[in-house]
């Protein structure tokens, strides 16, 4: 399993995936707006993604896990 990260403190603008969606590294998981700027997170490993940790709306801080993915 795969954890992927928050890069900075931001509210989640737009989640682009949902649980059981099969992403490949570098695939858009969530959109972060921290100052008017748009801040795109993606995924790190090819795989699943088992777990979204965070909703639309949420202000979430640098390091919270935002999704998990399966990546056997």
């Amino acid at each position: 399993m795969v954890e992927v990260l928050a890069s900075m403190s931001g509210n989640v603008w737009k989640i682009e995936v949902k649980e059981n969606d099969v992403v490949k590294e570098g695939d858009v998981l969530i959109i972060l707006e921290s100052m008017k700027m748009e801040i795109p997170i993606e995924a790190t490993h090819d795989g699943v993604v088992t777990a979204i940790q965070t909703a639309e709306g949420e202000f979430v801080q640098e390091g919270d896990v935002l999704v998990t993915i399966n990546n056997e």
